[in-house]
């Protein structure tokens, strides 16, 4: 069932650890077919070097079980209510990265001083702290996040979504590398923010401009 979207969803599961985004086995990516619905998502507690595209878990958005031997991320509920309230949302990652960590222990957005923050909606905005599983998380997604495709949450990690699960995974990836660059300013004095006029312009470049059309 859902061959290709189980393909993309392993690969991009595939490419927390090898970007440092992850240790042992935690972090998620899920991937939403627009046409049935389904949701795609890596189970829980598995080890990425063991996983398969075999091994992922389809859920429908009520989070039964359609096809899978596995037991779904514990995050899954979280997933759900994202796209159950965001239609245009077809693709989540969920991260342990250590510099998006420094944020979410200390409980601040990471503003924008790059012009990559553009790609992403300029601020990561903070969402409070919520507990694992249910719906809490997906709650304070929705309430926080408003045009990001990120949201740092606070004493956990990073939320991303997207058009599709590879956006989201790559998201993920650009905003570890943004918040490790923006800790490492902040340490050396105050960085230059961006206006929202500048990231404007750079939203403005990465939607209609850059990459292969």
């Amino acid at each position: 069932m859902l061959g290709e979207l189980r393909e993309e969803v392993w690969y991009c599961n595939l490419e927390l650890p090898k970007n440092g985004l992850v240790k042992m086995t935690s972090g998620n990516v899920s991937g939403r077919d627009p046409e049935t619905d389904l949701v795609v998502i890596k189970p829980s507690g598995y080890k990425y070097e063991d996983l398969t595209p075999a091994d992922l878990v389809v859920v429908d958005l009520e989070g039964n079980i359609v096809e899978g031997h596995l037991t779904p991320s514990t995050d899954t509920h979280t997933h759900l209510y994202v796209y159950r309230q965001r239609s245009d949302v077809c693709g989540m990652c969920h991260t342990h990265s250590p510099y998006v960590g420094v944020f979410a222990a200390l409980g601040e957005p990471i503003r924008p001083c790059l012009t990559t923050c553009a790609m992403l909606g300029g601020e990561v905005p903070l969402g409070e702290y919520v507990a694992v599983g249910g719906e809490g998380i997906g709650k304070e997604i929705l309430r926080k996040i408003g045009n990001s495709l990120a949201i740092v949450m606070q004493n956990h990690g990073l939320f991303t979504i997207g058009s599709s699960a590879s956006e989201a995974a790559k998201i993920a990836v650009e905003v570890e590398e943004i918040a490790k660059i923006t800790h490492h300013a902040m340490l050396r004095g105050e960085p230059i923010w961006l206006t929202p006029e500048q990231i404007e312009e750079m939203a403005h470049l990465y939607t209609h401009i850059y990459g292969q059309k």
